[in-house]
């Protein structure tokens, strides 16, 4: 495998192994693509939370059993949900 790396990017490799913290270029490059694997996971599972959520929204619409539009309602269930992934992040 050839990869083309902007000098920029080079730099970067070349101080976090000088820092020590690597060994090698190539643990710096395996380190990046373990760190995108792992976000394109979290996404994965965000998008299907988000879809569940969605589906029983529907399922509600479709059984009658919702209310009416509260906004206030709504951006206060969002800070929670929000300050809760915050904390589970942190």
């Amino acid at each position: 495998m050839n990869v083309s790396l902007t000098q920029q990017l080079e730099k970067f490799i070349n101080k976090q192994v000088t820092s020590g913290r690597y060994q090698t270029a190539s643990e710096v490059i395996r380190q990046g693509l373990r760190m995108m694997q792992e976000r394109e996971r979290e996404q994965s599972r965000r998008l299907e939370d988000l879809r569940r959520e969605i589906r029983v929204g529907l399922d509600a619409i479709e059984r009658g059993d919702y209310g009416p539009f509260d906004p206030e309602k709504i951006k206060a269930e969002g800070r929670r949900l929000l300050a809760q992934r915050k904390k589970k992040r942190a």
